[in-house]
Formats: C-alpha cells, structure tokens, sequence
C-alpha cells in the first residue's frame, strides 16, 4: 500500500523542474514538480502526460494554441505533441506518466533535463 500527505511532499522540496517520484501503479509514475518559468520545447514519442494543477497557475504551450490551468485543473498531451510548459509565478503540479520517462522527452538540456526515479 502506498500513502502519503501531498502538501508535506511538495514542503520537502524547493527546487523547480525537478520532479520527484510520490507512487507508482502499473508501470506509471505519479510526479510532483515545482514549475517556475518556461521550460524548453519537447515531446513524448512514445508516451502521453498528464499535468494536474494542484497550486498556482500553469500553462502547457502547444506550436498553435496554449491552455492555461489553475488548481484542480488537468490537461493530458498526446504522445509525439511537441509542447512547452510554463508559470508565470511559482506553480506546484502532479503529473502522471510511464516510469522513468524523461523530463524532457526528446531533448537533452543541460539546464531542465532531471534526474530519473528520484522519489520522495
């Protein structure tokens, strides 16, 4: 059995664009990150996301459209959908994913690719 308290989770952690491993359930990762900024264009080949808001105000970036989230709010990108993340002020997010997918899909960035499997 996995449980544990989200908010004292996102406490234990002030970096951003570092996502930390809270759950796992077949084959999945359940993700927390800290988003500040814009992150750089990427996508999945072989694999969707979705992003849930959980604090702040959180934008996923597409080539012709951009959505805007807030608390309670989630959008899921389809595999091979070139996007880019962004906040404006400091967001908190969960994002649910493959096991050890890349932060960064397709790209490696010195700045923004993290650490896989880091869990918290």
């Amino acid at each position: 059995m996995q449980q544990g308290d989200i908010a004292a989770k996102f406490s234990a952690f002030s970096e951003h664009w570092r996502p930390k491993v809270i759950a796992s359930t077949n084959g999945q990762e359940v993700k927390l990150a800290k988003v500040q900024g814009v992150f750089p264009w990427h996508l999945h080949e072989d694999c969707e996301e979705m992003f849930v808001v959980w604090k702040g105000r959180f934008r996923v970036e597409f080539r012709d459209k951009i959505v805007e989230l807030g608390p309670g709010e989630y959008i899921v990108v389809p595999r091979g959908v070139e996007h880019r993340t962004a906040a404006d002020e400091e967001a908190e997010i969960i994002i649910f994913e493959p096991a050890e997918t890349r932060n960064t899909g397709n790209v490696v960035d010195e700045t923004f690719t993290a650490p896989q499997g880091v869990v918290i």
